[in-house]
């Protein structure tokens, strides 16, 4: 049923702007309805996580880690073993995975792994088994899919009794949707074997992201259900844990050029990944939008190169001791 013409309502409260807006055109034609604010689901985080991985350097990152550090990183690993047990948590499509298991194979050659992988997302599982399928060079590795949070992992082993150790356990870029965040490091450090080792990969606190959630958070919608979390609170938790670890930090860039293009296809999909919200710029109040711009702007977020706009992604690898 249509609302009568002289109706215009802007219901949203300054914490929360999840609301159904109803107000008129420029034009005065007819009243229409700007769609309530939500969080993105999972099928539409894929899309926008695509959008950001295809425009900035984050793998290339870690590309640059896995050769200068890694092979000294996982050289301890599974010493003297036939078989190097592998944990993947938060695995995502497996580009990663499989390039640190590769690794693994020319650091020691003729040993077998066994790769498991915790990832709640069927896109990104059946992604993964896509490339294993398509690799020709995977022979001596084995796989294991938990279509499982990594919270319903733990929850498993528990229930069944049985805590398997894995020589190598990696955690990259996915503490931010973890509940318990202390918690869930203590239990995958906890499954590390004697000489193992747990990789936490998360984004660095010189990176742009830092400033925007410690310094900006309130440009944020409350539909951005991620935890704002970087490196400093990971060696805080593992420094209460008592356990080991060493930091290294790399540069990484995002081209957020397009998030100030109106009406730009990719930039919306940019926007929707940094917000974590479907459509925040068809959504959101324009104050919002305006703050946030102006926000990502700033010199501790983003810096110019040749008139395009890079967000600071950079990224800490943070490896600890069993």
């Amino acid at each position: 049923m249509e609302p009568p013409p002289e109706v215009k309502r802007n219901s949203f409260s300054s914490l929360n702007f999840e609301a159904e807006i109803l107000t008129t055109p420029h034009d005065n034609s007819e009243l229409y309805m700007i769609p309530s604010m939500r969080s993105l689901t999972a099928e539409e985080y894929v899309e926008a996580f695509k959008s950001f991985l295809d425009h900035s350097t984050e793998h290339q990152c870690m590309d640059e880690f896995n050769k200068e550090q890694m092979p000294n990183i996982v050289a301890g690993v599974g010493t003297g073993k036939s078989t190097i047990s592998v944990l993947g948590v938060g695995s995502g499509t497996g580009e990663q995975d499989l390039k640190m298991i590769r690794i693994l194979q020319a650091v020691h050659p003729g040993v077998f792994i066994d790769n498991e992988i915790v990832e709640p997302n069927p896109q990104h599982v059946a992604a993964y088994k896509e490339l294993v399928n398509q690799a020709p060079d995977l022979q001596n590795v084995s796989f294991i899919w938990h279509q499982l949070t990594s919270l319903e992992y733990e929850q498993q082993v528990k229930e069944k009794g049985t805590h398997k150790k894995f020589d190598f356990i990696h955690m990259i870029q996915m503490l931010y949707r973890v509940e318990d965040i202390p918690n869930t490091i203590k239990f995958f450090h906890s499954c590390l074997d004697h000489h193992g080792k747990l990789l936490i990969i998360i984004l660095s606190d010189s990176s742009g992201w830092a400033s925007l959630w410690k310094k900006y958070r309130d440009c944020l919608p409350a539909t951005d259900s991620g935890h704002y979390i970087t490196s400093s609170g990971i060696t805080e938790v593992l420094r209460r844990l008592g356990v080991e670890h060493r930091v290294y930090e790399f540069p990484s860039g995002w081209d957020i050029t397009e998030c100030f293009i109106e009406g730009d296809a990719l930039g919306g999909r940019m926007m929707d990944f940094l917000t974590g919200t479907k459509n925040f710029l068809g959504t959101a109040p324009p104050a919002l939008r305006r703050r946030l711009q102006e926000a990502l702007c700033q010199p501790e977020c983003s810096s110019t190169r040749d008139g395009r706009v890079i967000f600071s992604n950079n990224l800490s690898m943070i490896v600890v001791e069993s």
